[in-house]
């Protein structure tokens, strides 16, 4: 009977639960411990130099293929190494060696990077021929063809977060937050271990109204420039020669899908915890089940790509001419009540840039509107200060401005009625440069 490998046996069973899959993506449960199987089973055997004090890992022998390998068709792995050496969000060998692995999967390339390992003398000494998997005559040939299928398979992972491999395959949240130009963010930045924490959103300021980023997350990005192992104050001197530019920002979340913290960064989070005792990092799995009855009461409950949608009534809309000025609100709010037109239920997603309106039956989407093109928003005092309206440039099927049009709804309570005229009241001050 033939002598398994059980690496590799382990392996072969991940592949087919990935295979079962479909698409593999970050979200793939099997996904780290395959990563982490194939870095295993490509380290087993891997010798050690007697006279260095640098430890060699996997990376090494990527490395060594360009110098190595005389095949000549190395160009896919070489841009593939070149990439990995030029990521500034990598710092050791093993994260280099996992972010190539990663890139490898992505690209279909992992088999033809095994072909070439095995065809270059010179990387094959730096394992062992009694244990390694590499040089055992029964062990490499069923390894290549589970590298051939993943090379089959398609991953659709996210490359750019890797901010995290130097520790560990598991990756956190990753996010990006695209913000309009504005004269200030309004956070409060913590330097850590060469990341930068959010550490508290400050009243009244757009983080803190959009709500993008919680207390403890980490901006790994802004605008494309890496903040991994920066310097106390880099991002706020990168923010401020940035002002008045529209602004991306790469978020990590210490908050992972399921609700429960990320682990890498419970020591990080510990310290922050230590040093502003009012954080809190609760796991949403050992919350408390919300109240049915407190929900309908307040926020709509309607969750779409992790965005709160608020559920609300569409009363009626009207043209009002040529000026859109917040004083026409008191009067034009009651002339649509009065006309009684069809009401729809509808949801209203207020983003960083634009309000849109769906039907909530059909989802068919009813308007969508750039906050330069409303010209005013406010609050109705009759009867429970649940009403909200706001104008906006009323740009017909011509498409030719033919004055503004008045846009009422209705909200579930009032406090929900006033969140969302404030958030698209402070739209206008965040797209003051678009105007």
């Amino acid at each position: 009977m033939p002598v398994k490998d059980p690496l590799i046996e382990t392996l072969k069973v991940c592949i087919l639960q990935l295979q079962a899959e479909g698409t593999v993506t970050d979200s793939s449960p099997q996904l780290v411990s395959c990563c982490e199987l194939l870095e295993l089973i490509l380290r087993k055997g891997l010798q050690q130099p007697v006279l260095s004090l640098t430890h060699r890992d996997c990376w090494y022998c990527f490395e060594q293929l360009l110098q190595h390998d005389t095949c000549g068709r190395l160009s896919a792995v070489s841009l593939a190494v070149q990439q990995t050496t030029a990521c500034p969000k990598l710092l050791t060998a093993q994260g280099r060696g996992r972010f190539f692995i990663r890139l490898m999967l992505s690209r279909r390339s992992l088999g033809n990077v095994v072909k070439h390992l095995l065809h270059t003398p010179r990387v094959m000494e730096c394992y062992s021929p009694e244990i390694s998997v590499l040089r055992n005559e029964e062990f490499v040939e069923p390894f290549l063809s589970l590298c051939l299928v993943l090379s089959e398979m398609e991953f659709k992972l996210n490359i750019e977060n890797c901010s995290f491999l130097d520790e560990s395959w598991l990756l956190p949240v990753c996010e990006t937050y695209e913000a309009v130009p504005c004269r200030e963010l309004g956070m409060v930045l913590r330097y850590l271990d060469g990341r930068v924490f959010v550490l508290e959103l400050l009243q009244g300021s757009m983080a803190r109204v959009d709500m993008f980023a919680e207390p403890g997350d980490i901006i790994d990005e802004i605008n494309g420039i890496s903040l991994r192992n920066s310097s106390n104050g880099q991002a706020g001197a990168i923010l401020s020669r940035m002002k008045g530019q529209p602004l991306s920002l790469r978020l990590l979340r210490w908050r992972c899908e399921d609700g429960g913290i990320y682990r890498p960064l419970v020591p990080l989070l510990r310290q922050l915890k230590q040093e502003k005792p009012s954080l809190q990092f609760n796991s949403a799995r050992d919350a408390p089940p919300p109240n049915p009855a407190v929900q309908r009461k307040g926020q709509s409950p309607f969750v779409k790509e992790g965005r709160i949608l608020y559920a609300l009534q569409l009363l009626g809309k009207t043209n009002i001419g040529m000026y859109g000025g917040k004083e026409v609100l008191q009067h034009t709010i009651p002339a649509v009540l009065q006309m009684r037109q069809d009401r729809k239920e509808v949801l209203l997603d207020v983003k960083e840039t634009h309000l849109t309106c769906t039907d909530k039956s059909n989802k068919q989407q009813l308007f969508q509107h750039h906050f330069p093109e409303i010209s005013c928003v406010g609050r109705f005092g009759q009867p429970d200060f649940t009403i909200f309206a706001f104008c906006v440039v009323d740009t017909p099927s011509t498409g030719q401005p033919a004055g503004f049009c008045c846009v009422v709804m209705q909200a579930t309570s009032s406090a929900e009625c006033e969140e969302i005229v404030h958030r698209i009241a402070t739209g206008f001050k965040n797209t003051e440069w678009f105007v």
